[in-house]
């Protein structure tokens, strides 16, 4: 008997990827949604120093 030809047959890995993002396990390149995320945090940071009391 062939237990390899039973079961459902395996999709492929990673096959439907977005054409701007890197493979996986390839390096990561600079984005501009690196920079859209930085700034939201600078956004984000600056607006929770203003709500504390005293400033600190």
């Amino acid at each position: 008997m062939d237990y390899g030809k039973g079961g459902n047959p395996k999709a492929a890995k990673d096959s439907h990827h977005p054409l701007d993002q890197p493979r996986r396990g390839a390096p990561k390149g600079d984005t501009k949604a690196d920079a859209k995320k930085a700034e939201l945090l600078a956004r984000m940071k600056a607006a929770a120093a203003a709500r504390k009391p005293d400033g600190k």
